[in-house]
This record gives C-alpha cells, structure tokens and sequence, in this order.
C-alpha cells in the first residue's frame, strides 16, 4: 500500500516536557521504530508536527528583537522552514539507520494558501510552550497575543489558513517510484501563496499539519492515510463518564458530530480524516502511533470509510 502518516507532536515531544534537543531526539527515534515496522512491502510518506519547535524559535527571535530593537524577528513561513529542517534531519538519521536499504529523504514543501482567508483575522492554530491560564493571560496582554486552551493548559494562537494544494508532488511520488520514504509536508507545509506576478511568497501563519497531510495524501492517491497521536481513537463526550471511542464511522455521520471534537487539537483531526475519505474514497485513521502495525491491520484505531453507514463504537 500507499501509506501517509502524519506524525503528531506529542510524538515529537510530550506535553509539559522541556524543549531540548536529547528529549526531542529520544521520542524521535521512538517514532521512528514505529514507521519502520510499516515500511516492509509498502509505500511511505510521513508528516510531522511543529507547534512546540515554531513557538520556541518565535520567542526566541522575540527576545532577539527586544534586545536588538533594528533588527526584525524571522516570519513565521521563514520559521517553520526551520523547524522541517531541524526535526526532518532528526528523523531522516533514524529511519535510515533502522532501514538503510531504502533512503530516507526530506522535502522543504510549500502550501499554497489563500492570503484573503479570514483565518487571518481569526488566529486559531497553537504554537509554542504550554502555560497555565493566568501565565497565558499574562503574556497575552503584555505581548499582545491571542492564546488559547490546549488540553487543561494554554498556549499561543496564530493564523491558519486552510490549504489550497501543495508543490513538489511530482518530486515526491518519483521519489516513492525509487522506493525512498519521503518527509514531507513537515509542519504543515511552509505557508505560501502566488502573488500578482505569480511568483511564490512566504506569509504570516502556520498550516495545520493533519489538513495539509490530507491534501498531500490525496494528490499522491495514497491508500491509507494515518493520523499517529497519543490516543487510541477520536472520542465523543471526551473526558466524560460517558464517554465513547469511535471505532468506525462515515465520514458524512462523522461531520455531524464536529462540534464534540476541540479545535486546535482533535477538531482538525477529524476534519481531515473526513476530507480524504470524501476526496478519495479510501480509508483514513487515527490512532496511537505505538498501535500503527494494528492500525494498518484494521483492528485498532478511528477509521473513516465508506464501508460503514452509521458509526461504530468500541465497547
């Protein structure tokens, strides 16, 4: 098969834990052991997340700036092409140290977005370090950021546009063709647009990682599409005494339910599960990325097919 994984970043770095480069390179090569297990007779393409990196070299360059008032931060396209360099090298050196016979190889891709998205005016995508409510509040009035819950913490807000297509696909699935595992879409792609002159221009925002993967899976005609994170399955009435894990469901059924689903962490998820599926017609998954030799199998996970009228939950 086809396969497009889109890493989570709980994968690359735990909740709550520091930001260092031993921490992010110890779950990376965590996650890595997993990916490889999937490799043998199939087709691999992986994403990956970048809310805790983006958000440390954003106050970074801050503090520069404050220090050295003439002199601009980075913009946050300029930032996130960073982040794909530093976490892709990471684990670009895992994957071909545990599967040499086939290169591992990361590509810088832009995502075309469009510049007139309101999601411009609606800052909705987390990034950087988590806070407790009265820390966020503090730093958004001091900073002048919008901030956002995240789980039971706080984090910074920035814009996210949706994606519109993405480039280099056509390097990629020549890449696959050689039998490479490609990184790609890192991040969510470097935000990007045409401008008048139809040239490419970075722009303010980051892209959410799991709706950019959906496109890339599409324009490749993946097989499966798998959304690794830090729970078993996308849950309704999460957190509740009622709550259910979804085993299956339709991705028209599901859409219904969106409003269970917390923006900014499980909403885009769901959203862009259902989208492949709508798109493609082929399955979409999400899961715990320590159960992706079951989730391929089919027996663990969220899956969203069109082989199922309703929804289906775990017992």
């Amino acid at each position: 098969m086809k396969i497009v994984v889109a890493l989570g970043g709980n994968a690359l770095l735990k909740r709550g834990e520091p930001m260092t480069a031993q921490n992010q390179s110890t779950n990376i090569k965590i996650a890595a052991e997993q990916l490889a297990k999937i490799k043998p007779n199939n087709e691999l393409v992986i994403s990956h997340g970048n809310g805790p990196q983006v958000g440390l070299l954003a106050l970074q360059h801050a503090a520069y700036h404050a220090q050295n008032a003439q002199i601009e931060p980075y913009p946050l396209d300029v930032l996130v092409s960073q982040t794909v360099g530093m976490i892709g090298y990471m684990l670009q050196q895992e994957l071909t140290n545990l599967v040499p016979e086939q290169p591992t190889i990361t590509v810088l891709t832009q995502v075309i977005v469009d510049p007139k998205d309101p999601a411009f005016q609606k800052p909705s995508k987390p990034i950087g370090q988590v806070y407790s409510k009265e820390e966020a509040e503090a730093l958004a009035a001091e900073k002048g950021w919008t901030v956002m819950p995240d789980s039971q913490y706080y984090r910074r807000a920035v814009p996210s546009p949706l994606p519109k297509g993405v480039t280099g696909i056509d390097s990629v699935k020549a890449l696959l063709a050689n039998d490479n595992i490609v990184i790609c879409g890192g991040g969510g792609g470097i935000p990007s647009y045409y401008n008048e002159q139809g040239d490419l221009q970075g722009v303010e925002a980051v892209v959410d990682k799991d709706l950019c993967t959906a496109v890339i899976s599409q324009q490749l005609d993946a097989d499966l599409f798998i959304i690794a994170t830090d729970v078993k399955a996308a849950c309704v009435n999460f957190n509740k005494p009622d709550q259910l894990q979804i085993a299956k469901a339709n991705p028209v059924e599901l859409e219904k339910l969106a409003d269970e689903f917390a923006p900014g962490s499980m909403g885009p998820k769901v959203k862009a599960v259902i989208n492949f599926v709508k798109a493609t017609g082929k399955d979409a998954v999400i899961g715990s990325l320590s159960d992706i030799e079951e989730i391929v199998k089919g027996n663990v996970g969220t899956r969203v097919t069109n082989s199922i009228s309703g929804i289906e939950f775990y017992k």
